[in-house]
């Protein structure tokens, strides 16, 4: 369906550089605009989807919408908070402003007061809720499920990837050190020689002030011996990710602190097992024995011994990353997701 030119609901995703919030909003956008008048605020979307100015966002506001009293700025960040602040409070625009909050922390004082004005907000875990007293819903993060499908023959697609190995081990996200990128080479330095036929790829981009972490995590594997298995490729285009995620057999998640963490949920839906730090939703979605297994944050030596058990038998491994898809499904859809955002916004309408 088309953007709407007198939206009911603007979603806003103003930061340029493309984000986890962003493919929140990628895959989100698509479906609401299903469900809703909507027009999108922010840098052009992926799957093509324009972006208005913030400028033309508030030309746009000036009056609210044909049978409304007043339109939804749906927000994710905290400039986007202040932006909507602004255009509520001093420009007087007929606006509510509705927030996602997903940080597993206590805010600081000024993010506290900013989500303390907003209208609704929604928390992504129950965990996130505790932390904003003003939690108008918990809503989970959903996945796309027709991108992020399995491929025709798990046991066959790391055939795929041009790599050695039968079998792939990814981790998926930025290589810095609060994503654990150190955690899993050394997991890996330690589990794959006694994993024949595995390979390891590490796919996400060094940013310029984590490039040196970089280096020193290369050196690590070359003096291990292991270039040629534990496999560095570097950021991978937006609609090229769900294919690693087909090619792997299992997801690696070992972040020192997530808000939410979608990696290890997109590549479930794409039949991966698991192994995960107990950091963001991870526990919401695997049950050790079941999806595969959880760690602590930061445990290297229990991370090793976690991917060699979920990979001792490759048809347990497969077995569990079937179970994980079928979680996922039921329970953590795209469609679901924009079904309890459109019931927050619903309940502001009907309170006028």
């Amino acid at each position: 369906m088309p953007l709407s030119d007198d939206p009911d609901v603007i979603v806003f995703n103003l930061k340029k550089r493309y984000t986890g919030v962003s493919a929140t909003v990628n895959a989100l956008v698509p479906v609401q605009l299903t469900q809703w008048s909507l027009n999108y605020c922010g840098t052009p979307l992926p799957h093509g989807v324009p972006g208005l100015s913030l400028r033309e966002a508030r030309a746009m506001s000036r009056r609210p919408p044909k049978g409304r009293a007043f339109r939804i700025w749906h927000v994710r960040r905290d400039h986007e908070m202040m932006a909507g602040l602004w255009a509520r409070d001093v420009l007087r625009l007929p606006i509510k402003l509705v927030f996602t909050s997903a940080a597993q922390h206590r805010h600081g004082a000024f993010p506290r007061w900013l989500i303390s004005r907003m209208d609704a907000v929604i928390a992504t875990t129950p965990l996130a809720a505790s932390f904003v007293p003003n939690t108008t819903a918990v809503v989970p993060h959903g996945i796309d499920l027709r991108r992020f499908s399995p491929p025709p023959d798990k046991r066959t697609a790391w055939a795929d990837s041009g790599l050695p190995g039968q079998y792939g081990i990814g981790v998926f996200g930025r290589v810095r050190p609060d994503k654990g990128s150190d955690v899993f080479v050394d997991a890996m330095i330690e589990a794959l020689p006694k994993l024949p036929g595995f390979t390891a790829v590490i796919a996400g981009l060094a940013q310029p002030q984590h490039q040196a972490f970089e280096r020193e995590l290369r050196e690590r594997v070359a003096r291990a011996g292991l270039s040629d298995r534990i496999v560095f490729l570097g950021e991978v285009p937006a609609d090229q990710v769900h294919r690693w995620y087909q090619r792997c057999l299992l997801c690696v998640a070992c972040p020192r602190y997530e808000p939410f963490g979608l990696t290890p949920f997109e590549a479930a839906a794409t039949g991966c097992a698991l192994v995960c730090s107990r950091t963001g939703a991870f526990a919401q979605l695997v049950t050790p024995g079941v999806h595969g297994e959880l760690v602590d944050t930061g445990d290297a030596p229990g991370l090793a011994a976690a991917v060699r058990a979920v990979l001792a038998d490759p048809e347990r491994t497969l077995a569990m990353g079937e179970a994980a898809r079928q979680r996922v499904t039921t329970e953590f859809s795209i469609e679901r997701e924009a079904e309890g955002i459109g019931r927050v916004y619903q309940q502001l309408f009907d309170r006028g």
